[in-house]
């Protein structure tokens, strides 16, 4: 028989198990433990949060690889390849060796019924044990108690922020939200919180389980000037450590220093020069992800986020309203239907002159018609169109020159205008965030 491809794995994924996400531990238990896995690395951090996951993880993987280590990072979702959610060593994974790491999971899993994440998670496990990695940094893909990744035993846990999402899973308040997500934590080892007003239940597990718990505002934080910002933490022996005029940077700063304070604890050189060279190369595509295109001899700045709740809007405003603006802003906007609507467009409402509105590919998404009803209540100016990419045309037809127009509310509407940037073969600048 023809060997499956990647393609012919992902489709098989889809239909494996009965529904898309099945929260629990118990079946992906049985098969890791089929796996016989080793360590996956010498030092492994997991990574939870309703917010800022993706550029913790890549803000700590890039001052790991910049000591020279071999690092594995596990992310989700992905925005265009599914290779985006494996990396080793500073690569993707290849199809050849996705495609590898299914045929050994599905061996091991018997009559076990797997879904899409479950398999990918494992599968990600099998290349990161097979792979002689200095150190790995896994991404929680919800929750966090409940998730696969949490199979692993973490040397350290870090959690971003705390916020209400995805509330049919994890309930509908910042305690019952924390409370999951402290379900990454370990006996006895540390544990760090990058939201400075922690919910109870975190600080309560942390205790239960004598983990030392590291709270930004507290063991660590972060200072902002115009120009620079400075940085203070400890490290592992709980001595004072303190980096001063670092260079403001695209991704948010927060989770910055909550990679700092992680990279503080892993007992490795602590070199000033050498930490602002990883922070200033690390990029992820998709957030605060600014770049200059030429639309028809027309310049435009394109601003591309996927921040898809109340929290990331709000942060989204705030850098918006910090940064040199530009004559006009422009909104592509689409949202999946179990998100909160004015909680994620409100905040924004001050920043944008005009919306177009779209559906995402996906049978999860709320109607344009409903998104152009309630901007319209809100006063807002706001045309509908069939597709993300014909709102992103339809932007940048009626743009100025030099107007900036900000594509966000999930990772699909992201998705989309990459492949629609892609597809018509404009030539694509990445320019750094101002804000």
């Amino acid at each position: 028989m023809k060997p499956r491809s990647l393609a012919d794995w992902l489709t098989y994924l889809e239909q494996l198990h009965p529904v898309a996400i099945d929260m629990g531990l118990e079946r992906s238990r049985k098969v890791l433990d089929r796996l016989q896995l080793g360590p996956l690395a010498a030092r492994v951090i997991t990574v939870t949060g309703t917010n800022g996951k993706g550029s913790t993880c890549a803000f700590l993987a890039s001052l790991l690889a910049r000591q020279g280590l071999r690092v594995g990072v596990y992310s989700s979702p992905h925005l265009i390849r599914y290779n985006e959610r494996v990396r080793l060593d500073g690569r993707e994974a290849s199809d050849a060796q996705l495609c590898a790491a299914f045929e050994v999971v599905e061996a091991a899993r018997g009559d076990t019924t797997l879904t899409y994440f479950e398999m990918g998670t494992l599968a990600a496990f099998w290349l990161f044990a097979s792979a002689n990695l200095d150190a790995v940094v896994l991404e929680v893909g919800l929750g966090g108690r409940l998730d696969t990744v949490n199979l692993i035993d973490a040397d350290l846990a870090l959690v971003t922020s705390i916020g209400i999402d995805h509330a049919e899973w994890l309930g509908d308040t910042r305690e019952s939200v924390a409370f999951e997500k402290a379900g990454i934590l370990r006996p006895g080892r540390p544990a760090l919180c990058g939201d400075p007003s922690p919910p109870q239940p975190l600080v309560d597990v942390a205790q239960a389980k004598g983990c030392p718990l590291l709270v930004r505002g507290v063991a660590f934080d972060l200072t902002m000037g115009d120009a620079a910002w400075q940085w203070r933490g400890q490290g592992t022996d709980g001595q004072a450590l303190a980096l001063s005029d670092l260079p403001l940077l695209d991704l948010p700063m927060e989770n910055a220093a909550l990679a700092l304070q992680a990279f503080a604890l892993l007992a490795l050189p602590w070199r000033q020069a050498e930490i602002v060279q990883a922070l200033l190369a690390t990029r992820v595509t998709g957030r605060l992800d600014r770049r200059c295109i030429d639309w028809r001899g027309k310049p435009l700045r394109l601003l591309l986020d996927v921040g898809h709740n109340p929290h990331a809007a709000q942060y989204l405003s705030r850098r918006l309203a910090g940064g040199a603006a530009p004559a006009n802003r422009h909104a592509v906007f689409g949202l999946l239907a179990d998100k909160d609507l004015p909680g994620v467009v409100e905040p924004l409402l001050p920043c944008l002159g005009d919306w177009a509105v779209a559906p995402l590919p996906s049978p999860r998404s709320r109607p344009a018609s409903e998104l152009d009803s309630a901007l319209a209540n809100l006063g807002a100016r706001v045309t509908s169109h069939g597709s993300v990419e014909d709102a992103l045309a339809y932007q940048c037809e009626q743009a100025g020159a030099h107007d900036e127009i900000l594509v966000f509310g999930s990772f699909y509407c992201v998705a989309d205008a990459l492949q629609w940037l892609e597809r018509h073969g404009l030539e694509v600048a990445v320019d750094g965030f101002a804000g």
